[in-house]
């Protein structure tokens, strides 16, 4: 391999050496009108090496030697324009201090100086169209020029692609598909709701016309796919654009959302079918970047939970920031093994902690707090399946009561700089075990602050569903599709609000950067969505129609289910913050004696599995739960 790299570099040092001889003699050639004086040709000749060897170096130290000139670039290109000045400049200096011009044409040097960019930018350039002609079948014509291509690939097996959205994102897409001979694409136009766009090309593929023209441009370009290359596009355009695609026949992928991209770079590796979050809206999430790192930079940071839906997007997001370490504490073992290796891979100059464990646990928390000291705590791990908490109230009492008293407890002991709990819009006037236990966890950790107890600041973000995660109806949609249904709606009038994982995720860490100590943060959820209008877009999503192809059937609500969740409890003051998507609310006076008493009790309770005790106990300790109440 070596001797390869050593044997390639040689032949290109040899062209330069010929292509830059040739400039130097035909800048004088151009200089005398193609007849050089006897003198002045001596004077070329004499100056020959010399004027090689000061653009040789000069170029070697531009590191133009170095570069894959199958993937030149307009940075490669940059350096060559630099790099041919440079050297132009130190030959006129040098011949200025040794000579003073006499008996040298000056307008050599600027004639020189042109045919070097030229010849030597065209050189790789050339080298560059060789490969990508010779990468990719585009045209017989084109193909034509190169019998020795490598990676054809078999005629009739590439899918015709639009790409919707002539901007930047579109425009780097098409890019790599260009380069990658594996991607079995070959885009034949881009289609764009800017009119202005319609008509012009970008890399030589026209701008066919908006998306209200889809249907006509399938057909006139007999299209096979369609790529959504929208990555800001909010829900409105979302659904409108996948809705022509669904009536031109057109099937359909797309991009993420910027809020999806850890790296915030678009790739073709990241391309997936549409999923409903796309739906939802993609916007932007604004982030106060310094004031997030300035707490996760150089800090380890533990997260409960750390292999789950909500848990694990956080540890993505918490490695943007450079923490010093992040402790993924989790007691599922194959959820574990998946997100150490995918952060590893993903982050490798981040120290990734995993921990086998369980936050009921005391013994194991306070050993993983005394080994790796972390400074930020993010409390993510809770029992969320609202039915299956109806029939076992003790294993919430639990996990999401005992086990945040613990981790509470523990992280002020060890002087954790921020606390930041993870709640639900289910503890508002909670009518189920799952929501009621939240709500006694979310006053347990709002009173820390107002005891004054250690310097810890303790504060928890309540949001509402999230698409995707652990305990959302979506991937239970997606199965009764796939098997052909029915899909089981509980109620037609049933709404819940939902944001996206990466969404929610990133709104946690900008409300743990705005925490004082104490406050309840309310993500701003948007719009209620109704259940039985998600799952006729998934249904449509998945290319059928509903109660045509599948059926959708009302089953009525199950145990701990009420039709709308809310997220301000009666009598909550909800204070705006300088953040447009996060509210707070301040909490209350400390009646932490009480409270703990209260959950001691619960403990007791729990520990028999005495149903009717845990049930009275959290009505006595939570005066609004309202057990069974559907409202």
């Amino acid at each position: 391999m070596k001797r390869r790299l050593y044997s390639n570099f040689l032949v290109v040092l040899a062209i330069d050496v010929i292509l830059l001889a040739c400039s130097w003699y035909l800048a004088h050639l151009l200089r005398f009108n193609f007849n050089i004086p006897p003198d002045s040709a001596a004077v070329m000749a004499r100056l020959l090496p010399v004027v090689l060897l000061i653009k040789i170096v000069t170029f070697y130290f531009f590191n133009l030697y170095r570069g894959m000139w199958r993937y030149t670039s307009l940075n490669d290109l940059i350096n060559m324009v630099k790099a041919a000045s440079i050297s132009s400049l130190f030959i006129v200096a040098l011949i200025g201090f040794t000579h003073g011009f006499t008996g040298f044409a000056r307008a050599v040097f600027i004639i020189d100086w042109v045919l070097t960019i030229f010849f030597i930018s065209g050189y790789r350039a050339g080298i560059r169209i060789f490969f990508w002609v010779g990468g990719r079948d585009r045209t017989a014509r084109i193909s034509s020029f190169n019998p020795f291509r490598r990676g054809r690939r078999e005629k009739g097996r590439e899918k015709r692609l639009l790409i919707i959205g002539a901007g930047d994102c579109g425009e780097k897409i098409f890019r790599e598909i260009q380069e990658n001979a594996s991607l079995r694409y070959s885009v034949i136009g881009f289609v764009d709701d800017d009119e202005t766009k319609v008509g012009k090309q970008i890399h030589g593929i026209p701008v066919l016309g908006t998306t209200g023209a889809l249907k006509p441009i399938r057909e006139k370009v007999r299209a096979d796919e369609a790529l959504i290359a929208i990555p800001s596009a909010s829900a409105r355009q979302m659904r409108r654009v996948v809705s022509l695609c669904e009536g031109a026949g057109l099937p359909s992928k797309t991009v993420p959302g910027m809020g999806e991209l850890i790296n915030g770079k678009v790739s073709v590796k990241a391309i997936r079918d549409v999923a409903y979050r796309d739906l939802l809206g993609r916007e932007v999430i604004r982030l106060e970047e310094e004031r997030i790192g300035g707490y996760l930079e150089n800090t380890k940071v533990l997260v409960t939970g750390g292999g789950g839906s909500i848990g694990s997007e956080l540890c993505r997001q918490i490695c943007r920031f450079r923490p010093a370490g992040v402790i993924l504490y989790e007691r599922a073992e194959s959820a574990l093994y998946e997100v150490d290796l995918e952060l590893k891979a993903h982050f490798p100059n981040v120290e990734i902690i995993p921990v086998l464990a369980d936050i009921r646990d005391r013994r194991q928390l306070s050993a993983a707090f005394s080994a790796h000291r972390p400074g930020v705590v993010f409390h993510a791990a809770a029992y969320k399946h609202v039915p299956m908490m109806e029939l076992q109230p003790w294993k919430a009492v639990k996990n999401n009561i005992l086990g945040t008293r613990n981790v509470v407890d523990i992280s002020r002991g060890y002087g954790v700089g921020r606390f930041v709990f993870v709640s639900t819009d289910k503890a508002v006037r909670p009518v189920n075990v799952m929501g009621a236990t939240k709500r006694v966890a979310e006053l347990l950790v709002e009173g820390q602050d107002a005891c004054g107890q250690g310097g810890t600041r303790f504060m928890t973000v309540r949001f509402g569903n999230v698409v995707g995660s652990v305990g959302s109806v979506v991937p239970l949609f997606k199965k009764q599709i796939e098997k052909g249904g029915p899909v089981t709606v509980t109620h037609p009038e049933m709404t819940r609000y939902f944001m996206t994982i990466p969404e929610a995720c990133q709104l946690i860490l900008q409300a743990g950067a705005m925490g004082k100590g104490g406050e309840i943060f309310i993500l701003d959820m948007g719009v209620p969505i109704k259940i039985d209008d998600m799952a006729r877009d998934l249904i449509r999503l998945s290319g059928f129609e509903p109660d045509v192809d599948i059926e959708i059937e009302y089953i009525g609500l199950r145990p701990g289910e009420k039709l709308y969740e809310e997220l301000i409890t009666e009598g909550e003051g909800i204070v705006p913050t300088e953040h447009e998507k996060i509210m707070v609310l301040r909490g209350g006076a400390c009646d932490q004696a009480v409270l703990n008493g209260a959950i001691d009790e619960l403990a007791r309770m729990a520990y028999e599995q005495d149903v009717e005790g845990i049930i009275g106990k959290l009505k006595e300790i939570v005066p609004e739960y309202k057990p069974g109440t559907k409202k």
